[in-house]
This record gives C-alpha cells, sequence and structure tokens, in this order.
C-alpha cells in the first residue's frame, strides 16, 4: 500500500502545526520520525489514521484520499499503536489484544483469531500475561500488549508512537530489531516516532527528520543524520561514529570544562539484627 502526502497542512485553530507535507512512501521497511518535541510528529500520523484531519492538502492511500475511507475500512489497512492507552478496564491482555482483530471480523471471535493473538503474544514474550488483567500491569508491559494489539489488526501499514518509550534497554532493542523484520516478513510498512536516534539509526531503512511543522529531511539513516542536520534541528553538538554500518551519535552538551568529582558515599547495612 503506498502513502503520500500532497501540500498536506494541520493547524489547531489559526495555529499553524505541519505546513506543506510532501512524502511518498512505500515499499515494506521500517521508518522512524524524529525531531523535536512540538514539531508535528504526533499530527502527521493521526492525519493518516483519521484521528484528525488535514486543513488543507490531501493524504493518500494507494492514490485515495483517506477522507474517503469508512472507518473501519481505515482501522483494515492502518494499525496503531500509542504512545500511552487510557484503557483501564479489567480486560485479560488476551481480550485486550482480540479488539485489534475487531476491524476484520466484528465482534465474532475465531480459533485463527486466536491463533493470531497467541502467535503475537508469544512474538512479544508475554504470552504468560495472556490470563493477567490488563490494568494490572506494568507501564512496560502495558506498552507491549499495545503493541500486540496493533499488530494483531495484520495492518498493511503499522503507525507507532514511541512504542519503546516505557520499555529498559534490552526490550527497546528487542522490539525495534521484531519492528523491523515484521516489515519484511509481513511485508508492510512501520512507521515509529522515535526520540532515540541510535535506536532509530540502528534498525530503521529510512528516517524522516522533522523540523518546524514541515519534513527537514528523508532518507537513509546515514543521509538524514548528520552533524550537520543534527546541530541544526536539535541546538546540539554530536560526534558521529560508524556502528556496523549505522551511525552512532555521541552528544555534547556544550560545556568542555570536566566537572570536580564531590565526595560521598552509598552504604548497604546486610547486618542482621
Amino acid at each position: 500500500m503506498e502513502l503520500k502526502f500532497k501540500d498536506m497542512a494541520f493547524a489547531y485553530a489559526s495555529v499553524p502545526v505541519l505546513e506543506h507535507v510532501c512524502l511518498d512512501i512505500s515499499g515494506p521497511q521500517f521508518i522512524s520520525i524524529i525531531g523535536p518535541n512540538g514539531v508535528g510528529k504526533s499530527t502527521l500520523i493521526h492525519c493518516v489514521n483519521k484521528i484528525l484531519s488535514p486543513t488543507a492538502g490531501t493524504v493518500l492511500l494507494d492514490e485515495r484520499s483517506v477522507a474517503e475511507y469508512p472507518q473501519k475500512e481505515i482501522a483494515q489497512h492502518v494499525g496503531y499503536v500509542p504512545y500511552t492507552s487510557s484503557d483501564t478496564f479489567p480486560l485479560s491482555v488476551v481480550d485486550t489484544v482480540l479488539l485489534g482483530r475487531h476491524p476484520h471480523t466484528g465482534w465474532r471471535t475465531t480459533d485463527e483469531d486466536l491463533e493470531i493473538v497467541y502467535t503475537t503474544l508469544k512474538q512479544l514474550e508475554i504470552d504468560d500475561l495472556a490470563m493477567r488483567h490488563f490494568n494490572e500491569l506494568s507501564a512496560g508491559q502495558h506498552q507491549k500488549v499495545m503493541l500486540a494489539r496493533g499488530l494483531v489488526q495484520r495492518p498493511d501499514i503499522l503507525l507507532l508512537d514511541e512504542p519503546t518509550s516505557n520499555l529498559d534497554i534490552k526490550h527497546q532493542l528487542g522490539i525495534s530489531k521484531l519492528l523491523r523484520q515484521l516489515s519484511r516478513e509481513n511485508n508492510i510498512v512501520v512507521i515509529m516516532i522515535s526520540h532515540d536516534l541510535n535506536i532509530a539509526a540502528k534498525y530503521s531503512d529510512n528516517v524522516i527528520m522533522m523540523h518546524k511543522g514541515g519534513i527537514y529531511a528523508v532518507g537513509t539513516p546515514q543521509e538524514v543524520m548528520t552533524r550537520e542536520n543534527i546541530k541544526h534541528v536539535y541546538g546540539v553538538d554530536c560526534d558521529i561514529i560508524d556502528d556496523h554500518g549505522s551511525p552512532h551519535m555521541i552528544m555534547h552538551d556544550g560545556e568542555d570544562t570536566v566537572l570536580p568529582q564531590v565526595s560521598g558515599s552509598v552504604c548497604l547495612d546486610t547486618s542482621s539484627e
């Protein structure tokens, strides 16, 4: 499925958020959207899944305007994993993930649906949580369950808003690697908003760098994540080293002086009373 933005803009009342966005995306790939806070990253993907409607221009799925798609049909093609979930009802993890099958099967659960759900839970290494209540889980477990719900939709395009934000470093790497793998195995476009530049550089096929409500640069991590671009967009100096063909950024805080080390101690009393 091809995704195109044609001179798209979005504004809240009279406050512009996105302007003159032109972008063509096609073919199975893993894309990261990067950029500082407030540049319109979440707004951009919300204009794809009809959470928001562009105030100018258009978004096309296979040459058809998103505005023409019924919401259920959009959900059959576009999966979405939000930054956080407001779900607080005491559904089990299985039932929560099964909601992702609703666009395809309605409220009738089939054996195929359950097989897809359990296969996905196993992929994400959370099959042991299947019968736990969703509202009893940790923030990191919530994030993985929401990712599972997006994956079971079997979408053509999967949109993720910082899907690794509540995960420890091991699971951040594992999920990012899995998303790249799924883009190839399932022949889909995976688009992830990320604030971790090094994870984006390591796993993405292409990167969209945003700045001041527009697209500043598009291309491979090597093409986009340069010292000059990071300095201009983030206002931060960095050194870039090669990490097995991917750029790895070492950020500088602008101070060359070494802070003096302070004295102090941390003690652990292991004596028994």
